[in-house]
């Protein structure tokens, strides 16, 4: 089962005091990584918080915003009239230095930091966590819900980039016993007119000798039984029980290993087009294999 490190999910608590949203947002990482955005009342929970969050994710960057809205709020804030005061005098003598008069509403004061001060109830309290811990988990599933439809798409556009890949091996493998024949007709025809133009005399064993080594040095079979070996590792860790992305991106680098060494030994103009078109399908593999869990 292939998961996305790209997704979203929201999950909403709420009883009669009090309200929790929790939006989770997450990105691709080499490794985890979490950030928070919470009410400073609840900064207490982020280890908690994020034991959760360790609980489902095993890589990636996730953000982590809380909201939480008190109900009964309008009945728990106060208004502290000593920092408002001290508000007024600044802006009355700010009028005065410009001999301007001071202004006649005090309400654009009261969002001014520090003037409008939250009761008791605001801090967090013992029974507050199952609310938050509800809606954690909710937006935990949410998000589970989105990386996992994202993985699907991808492991179907893998498993075609699979066959895309097979189809390039077999036709590589197939011209592979041409190549020789071609290098074997050339050289012949190279020896032949060098013979017609000069004295020389050339033995047909050291022909042989000669295309012998050829087929040596131009021999990939080790390269594509490794190849298919390595498809074959890739299709059944698609079908993997945990996301595994890791292993994924380590068979994509093998195979683009092989397909390198195929490319500078195979002496020839068809199988090096051939090698061009397996790298950008790996490319693409690797694209998408980076951005699974």
């Amino acid at each position: 089962m292939l998961l996305s490190m790209t997704g979203f999910g929201a999950g909403h608590r709420q009883n009669e005091r009090l309200a929790i949203t929790v939006e989770l947002k997450s990105v691709n990482n080499k490794h985890f990584k979490i950030a928070f955005r919470t009410p400073d009342a609840y900064l207490v929970l982020e280890h908690e918080l994020e034991k959760l969050v360790r609980g489902v994710i095993a890589r990636g960057t996730v953000y982590v915003n809380l909201y939480a809205d008190r109900l009964d709020q309008a009945h728990d804030q106060a208004i502290d009239v000593q920092v408002l005061r001290h508000y007024w005098d600044q802006v009355v003598r700010a009028a005065e230095s410009v001999q301007a008069p001071p202004p006649r509403d005090l309400s654009p004061l009261l969002s001014l930091p520090g003037v409008v001060t939250e009761g008791r109830h605001h801090l967090i309290e013992e029974e507050d966590w199952p609310l938050v811990a509800g809606a954690m988990d909710d937006a935990l599933r949410a998000l589970q819900s989105f990386r996992r439809r994202e993985g699907e798409a991808m492991a179907a556009e893998l498993r075609r980039l699979c066959e895309l890949l097979d189809a390039g091996v077999e036709a590589i493998a197939a011209r592979a016993p041409a190549i020789v024949i071609e290098y074997r007709r050339k050289l012949l025809e190279r020896v032949r007119e060098l013979v017609r133009e000069s004295d020389l005399h050339v033995e047909e064993h050291d022909l042989l000798r000669e295309v012998s080594l050829f087929a040596d040095r131009s021999d990939v079979t080790e390269e594509l039984t490794r190849l298919r070996c390595h498809l074959d590792q890739f299709r059944a860790q698609l079908e993997s029980a945990t996301s595994p992305g890791r292993k994924l991106d380590f068979l994509c680098q093998e195979m683009f290993r092989e397909i390198n060494t195929i490319g500078s030994k195979a002496n020839d103009v068809e199988t090096a087009h051939g090698v061009v078109d397996l790298k950008t399908q790996v490319e693409k593999m690797r694209e998408i294999v980076q951005n699974i869990e």
